[in-house]
């Protein structure tokens, strides 16, 4: 705003002075002719000195320029007189005549000055253009950090007490406050604080926002960029910008850097083609030499966020440079509420929400999924014209994260939803009456997304990292329930079961290939992961096995997914009064919750598997 007032500035008192300078050309033109009597003029006629006049008419008289035998010039007002017009003719004086244009002096200005103006608007557009030039060229090695606490500059207004769901990498990083907060405390030990500290962690658990919190808590300043920043196509931009970077982040010690998404800059080297020449090696070695060569300060403190530290240099990695690592993981379920809690704090929630069945139905949920998730829920209470964000409208924003938005002007036959419903009450049954750690939380036809035509959900009783065999052959069961329900019900199966197919089938594969858990192969890994830098580090699976055991493996896992179909086909024929139950109601109301399918099983004696 403050650039634009200024060059409206400039361009007006240009405007301005070009019509002054205007001004006083035209009257010192028109101060060169001498108006002279129009007496004097009749008897100069008379005498015969006149030569030649030019007559042009203003109103009701005539302006009169003339010029003499003797070479003189003269101006005259004369009266519109036709006998002058005759006496002019009988002295033989040579007549012309200009028709006068009544513009107003602004339009003469504009016809005269305006080609002038224009020449001189475009030499100093060029002008300013080839400064620019200059000052970007100048200014192409500098580098653009987003800069909190510095002069008048906001601080960041990020504290601990708005980071939730993780305690562990919070209690890594307080040391780093402590050290911002009073460097001699440890100097005087001869302690040196960890110069640069990775945040790794997958995308969302909110690796950024727990750089600020800690240089919100630490009160310092606060550099932040981007990994992509750096990189240009032209080889040493990015080198001079990381130099740039670290040379203001040392005015303004102790503070912290912050390099968002580092792979983008720190990949392995040797990974291109650009041989050690390349760009991205050429700011990877600035970056290399910054952290930990002649000249650092110890307090300068960079923080960088991962969510691939697979494919990082090994030189970032050594101590000296990044040699704190931060893993910010998943969340569990206590770390869920917490979450919860914070991006529900001003926000208007109903007595009815519980935040502990939330956080349950939310497993793998990182950070970021969780404030959508909150916001979905704001977004469907305001569409109800709520006052208040309910459980109703949390447990809608679950579904439809997860699975999608409803969409219930699909037209479904009536042939067609049944064959749904008992798909769908085919997992709710097996999962119901498989034993193991989780439980049927609802069962809807309402298609969802752009697939799903129904959807079955089943939530942890609590959050867990190990997986046995059992509780493995209980989740293929589980995915083969609705196709078994199919084909008992209908007696042929249909595509609504390729996904669950496809599930059960990797299930079956890392079973019998990564976790040894095949009584025929045994306990040995099959496929060697092949790390190829060329590109990226990306995980391929390398055959080491001959012909034979991968016809071994194919007859092992197709063993175990049959085993599983035959066991949901068991329990399915032996339950199927509970399935047709189940059916029924589903078709009459659409969505069912964990609790209906359990009443409905309860009512009559079971058979479990």
């Amino acid at each position: 705003m403050k650039r634009t007032l200024k060059n409206l500035g400039f361009w007006l008192l240009f405007l301005i002075i070009a019509l002054i300078l205007f001004q006083i050309f035209s009257t010192h033109e028109g101060s060169m002719k001498e108006p002279i009597p129009y007496s004097s003029f009749l008897s100069l006629l008379e005498k015969g000195k006149v030569a030649e006049v030019k007559i042009v008419q203003e109103g009701g008289i005539y302006k009169v320029d003339g010029k003499l035998y003797e070479g003189g010039q003269f101006s005259t007002y004369a009266p519109s007189d036709s006998d002058l017009i005759k006496l002019l003719k009988e002295k033989g004086v040579l007549i012309s005549v200009r028709p006068n244009s009544g513009h107003p002096f602004w339009v003469s200005f504009l016809i005269n000055a305006l080609p002038f103006l224009l020449i001189v608007g475009i030499w100093i557009l060029l002008l300013r253009q080839w400064q620019g030039a200059g000052n970007r060229a100048i200014s192409f090695g500098k580098s653009r950090p987003r800069v909190y606490g510095v002069g008048s500059g906001n601080r960041p207004n990020v504290t601990f007490n708005d980071v939730a769901g993780c305690d562990e990498a919070k209690e890594e990083l307080k040391e780093v406050i402590e050290f911002l907060k009073d460097p001699r405390k440890f100097h005087r030990l001869g302690a040196r604080i960890p110069r640069g500290i990775l945040l790794v962690g997958r995308p969302g658990t909110g690796k950024t926002l727990l750089a600020k919190a800690v240089a919100g808590e630490a009160g310092v300043p606060f550099f932040s960029i981007s990994g992509s920043d750096f990189v240009e196509m032209f080889v040493g931009v990015g080198a001079a910008r990381v130099r740039d970077l670290f040379e203001q982040a040392k005015k303004h010690a102790p503070c912290i850097i912050f390099i968002d998404e580092l792979d983008a800059v720190g990949r392995h080297r040797g990974a291109g083609l650009g041989g050690g020449h390349d760009e991205r090696e050429q700011t990877l070695n600035e970056l290399l030499v910054q952290m930990d060569g002649f000249g650092t300060t110890d307090t300068v403190i960079v923080m960088a966020a991962t969510n691939r530290p697979d494919i990082l240099d090994p030189a970032l990695l050594r101590p000296g440079r990044f040699d704190r690592h931060v893993v910010v993981d998943v969340p569990d379920i206590n770390g869920r509420e917490e979450i919860l809690k914070v991006h529900m704090r001003d926000k208007p929630i109903a007595p009815d929400v519980d935040i502990k069945t939330l956080a349950r139905r939310t497993p793998g949920f990182v950070g970021a999924d969780l404030a959508n998730l909150v916001n979905e829920a704001a977004l469907l209470a305001a569409r109800k014209g709520k006052k208040e964000i309910g459980m109703e409208e949390l447990e809608a924003a679950i579904d439809r994260v997860i699975a999608g938005p409803e969409r219930k002007s699909r037209v479904i036959t009536e042939r067609e939803k049944e064959i749904i419903a008992y798909h769908e009450a085919g997992h709710g049954l097996v999962g119901a009456l498989l034993p193991g750690n989780t439980r049927i939380h609802k069962l809807t036809i309402v298609p969802r997304g752009i697939h799903a035509l129904g959807v079955t959900i089943r939530l942890p009783v609590e959050d867990k990292y190990l997986a046995t065999k059992s509780e493995m052959m209980n989740d293929i069961t589980y995915a083969l329930g609705g196709r078994a329900a199919e084909e008992i019900v209908f007696n042929e199966v249909t595509t609504g079961s390729q996904n669950d197919l496809e599930r059960v089938t990797e299930i079956a594969h890392k079973m019998v290939c990564e976790y040894g858990m095949s009584e025929r192969l045994g306990p040995v890994t099959l496929g060697r992961k092949e790390e190829q830098v060329f590109l990226g580090k990306d995980i391929l699976k390398e055959r080491n096995y001959s012909e034979r055991i991968q016809y071994e493996i194919d007859k092992e896992v197709r063993n175990i997914v049959e085993r599983c179909y035959e066991n949901a086909k068991r329990i399915i024929m032996e339950n199927k009064d509970k399935l047709d139950r189940i059916v029924k109601e589903l078709l009459e109301k659409e969505v069912l919750t964990g609790e209906d399918v359990a009443r409905i099983i309860r009512e009559e004696s079971l058979t479990y598997a």
